[in-house]
């Protein structure tokens, strides 16, 4: 699991470890299912070891303790911005992508569309760039298949995006 989703589900209010568990079955569902309560656990440890969440014991009353929650530190909430913020092409992970519109959304911490333009307006800076190359490469066989190579690729990322925005857009209609 992608620490930074559970460092954004952990930005709505401090949960205790079963309710996170439940939070990521409902945002990212069938991947988190897949997910044990033991990674949930090893990662909140990391994430704790790491100086991104704090761990704390809840006061129920004079001599009774309250159940264990975690909460996002400053640097835990400034790293989730900063992931929410990352543009992560040329070597995409869908997947993490994926997850990072599905945590955005479910958090409120950021608007998946924006996300999606960030990512469009890289995306379609880099094809610019590479076309330009690719015009002026005088070789003609070597470099510019290669530079064909990543200007299909990068069209075909941008087809794909154009399908998460229209996703994100009607299920805002809905």
């Amino acid at each position: 699991m992608q620490q930074e989703v559970v460092l954004a589900m952990l930005a709505k209010e401090p949960p205790q470890g079963y309710q996170l568990r439940a939070r990521l079955d409902r945002a990212i569902s069938p991947v988190g299912e897949a997910m044990n309560d033991g990674q949930i656990y090893v990662t909140l440890g990391r994430l704790e070891k790491a100086g991104l969440v704090l761990r704390q014991q809840v006061a129920m009353s004079a001599n009774r303790r309250g159940p264990k929650v975690y909460e996002l530190t400053a640097t835990g909430q400034e790293r989730v911005s900063e992931w929410l913020g990352e543009v992560s092409w040329p070597k995409p992970d869908l997947a993490e992508f994926h997850l990072k519109l599905i945590a955005a959304a479910a958090t409120g911490l950021a608007d998946p569309i924006g996300i999606v333009d960030a990512q469009r307006r890289e995306l379609i800076r880099r094809l610019r760039d590479v076309q330009r190359a690719a015009m002026a490469e005088s070789d003609g066989l070597h470099a510019g298949l290669l530079l064909e190579g990543i200007v299909l690729r990068l069209q075909a990322d941008l087809r794909w995006l154009e399908a998460c925005e229209r996703s994100w857009t009607d299920r805002r209609k809905s």
